[in-house]
């Protein structure tokens, strides 16, 4: 009788834990400081497609959302793949939104630690200390990320169909990125001697092509919608041009809790037939673009260099 009143007293718990998780707030941590996607700075409101997003799909599953914001600061330690595992292990949130979903970052990681990047209200403890990693599972896509050709002043105009189409052109690109990877590679290196490197998080890229000291330069698409809202006046444009090779982004969470994440690509579905997704990218200012195939982008180092 006692065994029976234990067991059936511990399944109670049980029960009332996940009914509390069901109702309880719907956790996603965000990057405070990728415009247009999610921006959180102290003394202004909390903004962003993302942002946006997350508050459509707590309504929509019948919770209240909380977001968890974290600063993302690459070392030789770290990785967002990381980052976005410890976040999740360590129960600081059950999405992470804005990911990129690609084969590399959704692979058992090799790790079985790591540490956590910085968050709101982060202790001392939580710097040092490092997290058991679990392991991850993606929603379905809700916007594509690619890359883009942006231009200068001095090529306005310019029509962009293929990245052959730069030839001739002044061209600028951060060491190390990807744009660096495609520009140096395409074609057997055809752009090579055109090509100018600068170093990331030391020369100002996008405001060097703006002065006129270069014609283009191959980013991330939202990278460029964010310098165009800070800069309403810039004298860089957009091309139309987006490279072929690009990510879906979507939400990731643990592979333990599958429930939520048919929740939340039930809310996905529903929103994107509404139109209402892309009206939240508008919103937002990113130049939305549907979730294209293939859903997980496999090598993309390879299709490059194949290219």
């Amino acid at each position: 009788m006692r065994r029976w009143l234990a067991a059936w007293s511990l399944a109670a718990v049980l029960a009332a834990n996940a009914a509390h998780a069901a109702d309880g707030p719907l956790s996603v941590c965000l990057d405070e400081d990728r415009p247009p996607l999610s921006v959180h700075h102290k003394g202004k409101a909390d903004s962003g497609f993302d942002v946006l997003l997350a508050q459509a799909i707590a309504e929509r599953i019948g919770r209240p959302l909380k977001i968890q914001w974290f600063e993302s600061k690459l070392d030789e330690d770290s990785s967002p793949q990381l980052e976005a595992n410890a976040l999740l292990s360590d129960g600081r949130c059950s999405l992470v939104g804005g990911y990129a979903l690609t084969t590399d970052s959704l692979v058992k990681p090799g790790m079985k630690t790591a540490r956590l990047p910085d968050f709101t209200g982060a202790t001392r403890e939580d710097r040092r200390r490092r997290v058991a990693l679990g392991e991850l599972t993606p929603s379905q896509p809700y916007v594509y990320s690619p890359m883009t050709v942006v231009l200068g002043p001095k090529a306005k105009g310019r029509k962009i169909a293929d990245i052959g189409d730069l030839a001739g052109l002044r061209l600028a690109i951060e060491s190390g990125s990807l744009g660096d990877a495609i520009l140096m590679t395409f074609d057997k290196g055809r752009l090579i001697d055109g090509i100018t490197h600068l170093v990331p998080g030391r020369d100002d890229l996008l405001g060097a092509l703006a002065s006129g000291d270069y014609d283009a330069t191959l980013i991330d698409l939202g990278r460029f919608d964010a310098h165009r809202a800070a800069h309403p006046d810039t004298a860089i444009t957009a091309s139309g041009y987006y490279y072929p090779i690009g990510a879906n982004r979507g939400y990731v969470g643990l592979a333990s809790d599958p429930a939520l994440i048919d929740a939340v690509n039930k809310a996905l579905t529903e929103l994107a037939a509404e139109g209402k997704i892309a009206e939240f990218g508008r919103q937002a200012g990113l130049t939305y673009l549907p979730p294209r195939e293939p859903v997980i982008l496999g090598d993309v180092w390879m299709k490059i260099i194949q290219r």
